[in-house]
């Protein structure tokens, strides 16, 4: 009996824990995702999105010409992908059983948002990506395999930037007079590690496309 409940209790934590894993997705920006719930029930009536403690409205309508929308039984579609929708999504599915509603089954996503822009050489490089779950930025040179980290926020929201040019102001990292060296590939990353951004930065004299 008591081997029998063991089981059935390291059942339970496994899958609850599996629950808490986000599923992982990536979008361009300006471009669409989908946000799936794989859960299949017939008698699903509402759902809820949530980021960062916030209500997300989900529209609807099946020709949707919102930003966010509902697709097939619960699936969550965002167009127009903005770098600032990075981050971690939690849907509430709610559906009915024998006419009562049964607690939601819950779809945890980790949201990853990327983009390819081009600066000339000495003009200033504005990058949107100071979100208000990001800790750190780190920088790919294109001539090196080496992470370089640029832009730190600590644990009493103090700022830490990596030299001079660099400046922190309104959520927008900034470059002033942009170098060569400035070029590669900036990675916005929370404080589990996860990425939230990615920007891909070539200087307009060059042909060449480095990714991420």
């Amino acid at each position: 009996m008591r081997f029998t409940m063991l089981k059935l209790l390291l059942l339970l934590w496994v899958f609850s824990y599996s629950e808490t894993i986000p599923t992982r997705a990536m979008g361009k920006k300006g471009g669409s995702i989908i946000l799936p719930c794989e859960f299949t029930a017939i008698d699903i009536f509402h759902i809820r999105l949530n980021r960062q403690s916030k209500h997300i409205l989900v529209y609807e309508n099946k020709y949707c010409s919102k930003r966010v929308c509902r697709k097939g039984a619960c699936d969550v579609i965002i167009k127009d992908l903005r770098l600032r929708d990075a981050g971690k999504y939690f849907l509430e599915i709610y559906y009915i059983n024998a006419k009562s509603v049964l607690e939601p089954q819950i779809r945890t996503y980790q949201l990853h948002i990327y983009d390819d822009i081009s600066v000339k050489i000495g003009e200033r490089l504005k990058l949107d990506i100071l979100l208000p779950d990001a800790h750190q930025v780190m920088h790919q040179n294109k001539s090196s395999m080496e992470w370089k980290k640029v832009w730190k926020r600590d644990s009493k929201r103090r700022v830490h930037v990596a030299h001079d040019r660099l400046k922190d102001c309104d959520g927008m990292l900034t470059i002033k007079e942009f170098t060569a060296d400035d070029a590669g590939t900036y990675r916005v990353l929370d404080y589990e590690g996860e990425i939230l951004i990615t920007v891909t930065v070539t200087d307009e004299k060059r042909t060449e496309f480095y990714s991420s």
